[in-house]
């Protein structure tokens, strides 16, 4: 909660536009030190409560290079994402495949939605070369088919470049996406994957990371190896 040394700004009930006067019997209550709020502002705020704001994370140093991630924008990014989604080691596994408008419709869902599902590229020395989708864990259906915790994590990933496959990219990028999660969500103690078993450099590429195959589970449109990496045992794995 904000200090009692900040300001409410009187927002305008029908446009969210301060008012002239600086006030207004209808506000939002929302308290932001030093800002005032405009629409734009507001899908920002939900993702910084639900997720902790990854657009916010910041680069990591890795064995492969700088790694940071960056929030989906499709106009700039769907040539690029369908690309991806229609190269067959990928669409075996998302099902992605076909014109943009297939691509175009998944993105949009989550960009739609109440932001506890953030679609996210991968830039690797500045190449976007991966596409990652950061969720809440325990508000997706998934937390009908595992024993969920508050604040659970869960990431989805490819690796869109074939010439980036098979030389352990999928290893490293994992950890340091799994360590970006703890390390901006202090009220996360687990991040949840669940890559679908016949999926082994993928199963593979997690257990290398530092995650840990808790159990199979049967998900709707496959079967799954719920992995799971513990804050607590960060440094031991």
């Amino acid at each position: 909660m904000p200090s009692t040394d900040t300001f409410t700004t009187a927002l305008d009930p029908v446009t969210a536009a301060p008012t002239a006067s600086g006030t207004a019997t209808a506000t939002l209550g929302i308290r932001i030190p030093g800002r005032r709020l405009s629409t734009r502002l507001l899908p920002l705020l939900a993702e910084a409560e639900i997720l902790d704001s990854p657009a916010g994370w910041g680069t990591t140093i890795t064995p492969a290079g700088a790694f940071r991630l960056e929030p989906v924008r499709l106009r700039r990014d769907l040539e690029l994402l369908t690309g991806w989604m229609n190269d067959p080691e990928v669409a075996a596994y998302w099902e992605l495949a076909g014109p943009a408008a297939v691509t175009a419709a998944h993105v949009q869902a989550q960009l739609d939605g109440n932001g506890h599902s953030i679609p996210c590229l991968g830039l690797l020395d500045g190449t976007p070369m991966s596409y990652w989708e950061i969720y809440r864990a325990d508000l997706d259906p998934l937390s009908r088919h595992y024993p969920a915790r508050p604040h659970d994590t869960g990431i989805h990933l490819l690796i869109g470049d074939g010439t980036n496959r098979g030389r352990g990219l999928g290893t490293v990028l994992l950890r340091a996406v799994a360590n970006l999660v703890l390390d901006n969500r202090p009220r996360c103690a687990r991040v949840i994957a669940e890559p679908d078993i016949r999926n082994t450099p993928s199963v593979s590429a997690f257990l290398n990371s530092g995650f840990r195959c808790s159990t199979e589970i049967d998900l709707p449109e496959k079967r799954a190896a719920l992995m799971i990496r513990e804050r607590a045992l960060r440094n031991l794995i």
